[in-house]
């Protein structure tokens, strides 16, 4: 009986090892401090409603370690650009695509070595990032400008800079999302994608970027909650699925490092198999480290429900001990011990310093990319300009609010003495579009900012109105995604950000204004527009 009870706390200890958990709150809340402390798991993640200040992020992550017996992972997605959960108080980076748009992968490299090293000190240890997935599908609702670009080539040669940037900073890199979430059409934490691509074509185009990544060293690689049909013939996702994380990852592709999954509350795990049969799954197939990021009671679920198939010898031990060993390597690997931090007083001043702000603006201006429209520019501030900015008044991406206070008419108006903006929602109503095209009537300059308009039947009627009314005036800036330019029909002046952020809108305001040349070049083919396709001035270049 003893030594029953012996086993069962130890395999206790060592399934809990293998989950990382999410939390509501700014500090570390009941929930959280019962799994760590009752449940023994050994990571947290972070997502907005966890983030206040630089120095809270601080404070909670050393809270969590306090309450651990053994070192945490913790880790966040930071991914720069649209895809940040830390904004102030720190370095924002760049989003990838708008990095593909820059060729820059010495910059790539420093700028994720800023990131890390920032994020490491705040108690972040593990990014989930670089995204490598190639964007070779217009129509993809959720990864979009998170990827470098269309290229298999720069998206390797790109994540492979991120990753090494990152781990050099001593935060553990996570590429995603394996094998590949660039050709989908559904997003997965809404429902379960499919992929029907030969095994030969997925080699040569989505494996790419994973196999060189792997190649050159990189600890973790996170799975995709979609369904690769060369390498299972029934609609069982990447995730769960053996003959992909065991067979393709493990052995075909020799990766040593952790195999993290998404996370199992989306929709297509937690809407069909089930979160905590999804675990066992996850786990069976080869995962080390599994993501429940939301629902204390899908957490527990999820964590039991391994633990009792061990337990009935539907998992053994040695599987359990495998994924371990591998957890506890990689903290060992990036120093990541039990230790009180350093005071915060003393880290302060390194984060956001001028010279990572500096790094990040010229990545940032290097991005802008006019894509037709030469001669168009610059406005002319002896006219009145009016500015159009859909707000994102709910990410559905994310599940979170999003503050949008820096819109590009504010950025204008550093500039130009006349600026007038209108502010809609991204999805607008009848009376929002009709009172722009009202508004707008009197002014000769217009400049649109959209933001995935493909996917706004209101803002595509407005460029429509607008570019019908004045063929040739019309400016539209994508402060997102760049196919914009192929919802609307007649847009002759059109500048491609691929984010919404203050510096991106800084950068496009500065190429507007004359300020500065644009330097981008497509990193997606956009309509007659080709990969590489740009109207470009000289760069700046970043200073050692």
């Amino acid at each position: 009986m003893e030594a029953a009870i012996e086993r069962s706390a130890s395999i206790r200890r060592k399934v809990g090892q293998m989950f990382m958990c999410g939390f509501m709150d700014t500090a570390p809340d009941e929930n959280i401090l019962k799994l760590i402390t009752d449940y023994h798991i050994g990571g947290i993640i972070y997502f907005r409603r966890n983030i206040g200040s630089a120095e809270q992020v601080y404070k909670c992550s050393a809270a969590l370690q306090r309450a651990a017996s053994e070192p945490l992972l913790i880790a966040i997605d930071q991914e720069g650009g649209m895809v940040a959960r830390i904004e102030d108080g720190v370095t924002l980076m760049p989003g990838n695509m708008a990095l593909g748009a820059t060729r820059n992968i010495e910059g790539v490299r420093r700028a994720a070595a800023i990131s890390g090293a920032e994020l490491r000190m705040l108690g972040i240890n593990m990014n989930f990032a670089p995204c490598v997935d190639i964007n070779n599908n217009p129509a993809n609702p959720v990864i979009g400008v998170r990827s470098y670009g269309e290229s298999p080539g720069l998206v390797s040669e790109m994540g492979q800079a991120a990753a090494a940037g990152y781990q050099e900073a001593g935060v553990a890199a996570t590429i995603k999302h394996f094998p590949g979430h660039g050709d989908t059409d559904t997003d997965s934490h809404l429902a379960l994608p499919s992929i029907g691509h030969s095994r030969e074509r997925l080699h040569q185009i989505e494996l790419l970027p994973f196999r060189e990544i792997i190649g050159a060293g990189v600890d973790a690689v996170m799975t995709a909650h979609v369904v690769f049909k060369a390498y299972e013939e029934q609609a069982i996702p990447a995730t769960l699925s053996h003959s992909i994380l065991t067979g393709l990852l493990r052995d075909e592709l020799a990766f040593d490092g952790v195999i993290v999954t998404d996370c199992l509350e989306m929709n297509a795990i937690s809407q069909t198999v089930g979160v905590g049969a999804g675990a066992v799954q996850a786990v069976q197939a080869g995962a080390d480290l599994i993501l429940v990021s939301h629902t204390f009671a899908w957490q527990t679920e999820a964590i039991e429900a391994v633990v009792q198939a061990v337990m009935a010898g539907e998992i053994s031990e040695a599987r359990i001990e495998e994924s371990v060993q591998r957890l506890a390597g990689l903290k060992a690997k990036r120093g990541i011990i039990k230790a009180e931090p350093v005071p915060f007083a003393s880290l302060a001043l390194e984060l956001a310093s001028p010279a990572s702000l500096q790094v990040a603006r010229v990545l940032s201006e290097q991005s802008v990319t006019l894509v037709c429209g030469e001669g168009q520019l610059p406005l002319d501030a002896s006219q009145g300009i009016y500015c159009i900015w859909p707000e994102v008044r709910v990410n559905h991406e994310v599940i979170e609010a999003l503050r949008e206070e820096h819109t590009l008419g504010r950025a204008l108006e550093a500039y130009f003495d006349h600026v007038t903006e209108a502010i809609i929602d991204a999805d607008p109503s009848d009376e929002e579009i009709s009172r722009v095209l009202l508004e707008s009537a009197g002014f000769a300059q217009i400049v649109a900012v959209t933001y995935n308009a493909d996917f706004s039947p209101g803002q595509r009627r407005i460029l429509q109105e607008l570019a019908a009314r004045k063929p040739g005036k019309l400016i539209v800036v994508a402060g997102r995604n760049p196919f914009d330019y192929t919802a609307v029909p007649g847009i002759t002046t059109y500048l491609a950000a691929y984010e919404n952020k203050p510096l991106a809108m800084q950068s496009a305001a500065k190429v507007l204004a004359g300020i500065n040349p644009p330097q981008g070049r497509l990193p997606v083919t956009v309509g007659e527009f080709s990969y590489g396709a740009g109207i470009v001035g000289p760069a700046e270049e970043i200073e050692s």
